[in-house]
């Protein structure tokens, strides 16, 4: 008998050939291995928590007014042939001595003007603010028919200025 006839396959062949994977079978498996995987991202997208109802804020605005200019200095000294003055008397300023603080008051909200020197004619600074509190650094002077006390602000000594008692107040418990 001839052996190139004969169709079966040595036992060698058959052993081999059954180890084999067909490639149909790989690509099922492949196929079935992802549509597990897009099941397990599905029921995990869909049970996470919903976003969270965002309720805007609605903003508040405070509008502050700036200090307006005030209504000049009175050069009159409150005097007894001038009772209408608009100038109050000083009301305790015998107290006031340097290192003491002291508020503004009297201005009818208008503020104070502290000036770079004593006197009606030094250039005003800034505008103390009705019930700003300052500390006394120098004074008394008399100028202008007023005392005049030089002014700093607790919180920043750089700011200071020169400014009439009459609108000055002793503060008694700091």
């Amino acid at each position: 008998m001839n052996a190139s006839k004969n169709p079966v396959p040595p036992v060698e062949a058959r052993e081999r050939s059954r180890f084999l994977i067909s490639p149909w079978a790989i690509l099922g498996a492949f196929l079935i291995g992802l549509c597990l995987l897009g099941l397990v991202f599905a029921s995990v997208w869909a049970s996470r928590p919903g976003p969270e109802q965002v309720v805007p804020s609605t903003p508040e605005l405070v509008v502050v007014r700036a200090p307006t200019a005030t209504s000049p200095v009175p050069t009159a000294v409150p005097t007894e042939a001038n009772p209408d003055s608009q100038v109050p008397t000083p009301s305790g300023s015998g107290d006031i001595e340097v290192g003491t603080l002291v508020q503004v008051t009297g201005t009818g909200g208008d503020g104070l003007r502290v000036r770079s020197e004593p006197g009606l004619e030094g250039k005003i600074l800034f505008l103390g603010l009705e019930s700003e509190v300052f500390q006394v650094t120098d004074g008394p002077r008399e100028v202008d028919g007023y005392t005049w006390w030089l002014l700093a602000a607790p919180y920043d000594p750089s700011i200071s200025g020169w400014a009439v008692a009459n609108y000055l107040t002793v503060v008694q418990n700091p």
